[in-house]
């Protein structure tokens, strides 16, 4: 099992460092496309219900949501409803860099995916939920 840790832990900070780079280009730091997958998905969200979906902690999005505000990406307004809310709306920049960060990412997983046949990328991707599911 050690050698299967040290194979995640390797294969994580390898993917994680070309995600960087790749998402980089369109000003986008890593774990920031996951949060506008959502809001490209359903705009508008709070930050509780951007954690949810994502299965990360409230300030967790909430210290995303403001380097994504400061780059531009995101703004905060409140809720019209209830002003005790604060919703984070996509900016047109963040729109424009849908389709590219979309490509981008489809790139990465097809090159990381390469060497796989398409039953071990099933296999794989069942085996990562269930990793998942048990930590989560």
């Amino acid at each position: 099992m050690e050698d299967l840790l040290r194979l995640f832990t390797r294969a994580h900070k390898l993917l994680r460092a070309e995600t960087d780079a790749a998402m980089s280009e369109h000003g986008v730091r890593v774990g920031q496309n996951l949060v506008l997958e959502v809001l490209w998905e359903e705009d508008g969200l709070a930050p509780g219900e951007l954690a949810a979906r994502l299965g990360l902690t409230t300030p967790t999005i909430v210290n995303t949501a403001t380097r994504m505000e400061t780059a531009g990406l995101v703004v905060r307004r409140r809720d019209p409803a209830d002003a005790r809310l604060v919703r984070l709306y996509l900016t047109d920049r963040a729109r424009r860099a849908e389709a590219p960060i979309r490509k981008a990412r489809r790139r990465l997983e097809e090159r990381v995916t390469a060497a796989l046949t398409e039953e071990e990328r099933r296999h794989l991707g069942s085996a990562l939920e269930k990793i998942i599911d048990e930590l989560s």
